[in-house]
């Protein structure tokens, strides 16, 4: 048996339409899943599933959906028709965020509220949403966290705050829903290349891109592929008894507690803050 053969179960990844979120989609949909993904920009939502899709015929594998995480409502009415398509939800990857830098003397209520509103509790309205249509005893339900969470850089009190909520999200829900065999475990993703936080955070053309690679212990930055293999392999039966936990996918940074990740992206962060004046 292949542990990671996960033909014909039903994933549901909500963000899943580009970056991390994305390469998770397309990971599981290798291994054979029937993939539903969720993000608010229709376009977006369109090719992933057509990509997602393959060569089947439309709506067979894939399915995408145009959902804002902060809308209850519509989240709820997104995991039905879902659920009414590909049957219970086997594996639940929550990933959807916001990210912007801002130093906290700067930054809006609106802004501090709109990154936690996305995050923390867009992270409550997919799990609470989908709570109903989840496959028990045997759902794997996988958010995905930040180092920001707990490690402090600067320029990101918005980020810090929504991830170490949804860390506690995390151990709070894999207690609650542990005995009906949900388990519930968080990724925590190091720097990964051709994202949209690297771009914001580290990029491409700055300091902060060549200098993370150098302080990482396994001398790399990370690709969507490992976020996506440690997914498959929390959501096999390989990690039955696993649940609550918040796991590093960083090549060994976090051994050092984090805090040349938050030097080098808050120096990086400084340099684009002064260069707006």
């Amino acid at each position: 048996m292949n542990p990671f053969d996960f033909t014909d179960k039903h994933v549901f990844v909500a963000g899943g339409t580009a970056g991390i979120n994305l390469g998770i989609a397309e990971g599981f949909a290798r291994a054979g899943a029937r993939v539903a993904v969720c993000s608010r920009a229709q376009d977006k939502v369109t090719a992933a599933a057509k990509t997602l899709n393959g060569d089947a015929p439309e709506g067979t594998r894939a399915l995408g959906f145009a959902c804002d995480v902060r809308d209850f409502a519509r989240v709820s009415e997104v995991l039905k028709q879902a659920t009414d398509a590909f049957g219970p939800i086997d594996v639940l990857v929550s990933g959807a965020a916001g990210n912007f830098p801002a130093p906290a003397s700067a930054l809006s209520s609106n802004g501090f509220k709109a990154v936690v509103d996305i995050d923390l509790v867009g992270t409550f309205h997919v799990l609470r949403a989908a709570y109903p249509h989840l496959k028990r005893p045997g759902a794997s339900v996988i958010n995905i966290s930040a180092q920001q969470a707990s490690q402090a850089v600067a320029f990101q009190v918005h980020v810090c705050a929504a991830k170490a909520g949804v860390d506690q999200v995390t151990r709070v829900l894999a207690l609650e829903w542990g005995p009906e065999g949900i388990r519930v475990n968080s990724i925590s993703p190091g720097p990964i290349a051709d994202t949209g936080g690297m771009d914001r955070l580290a990029p491409k053309s700055g300091f902060a891109a060549g200098a993370l690679g150098e302080v990482i212990p396994l001398g790399r930055i990370g690709l969507k592929e490992d976020i996506a293999q440690c997914a498959l392999f929390l959501s096999s039966p390989w990690a039955s008894y696993i649940t609550g936990v918040v796991l590093p996918v960083d090549g060994g940074m976090s051994l050092n507690g984090g805090g040349l990740f938050a030097q080098v992206v808050g120096k990086a962060l400084a340099e684009q803050q002064a260069a707006k004046g």
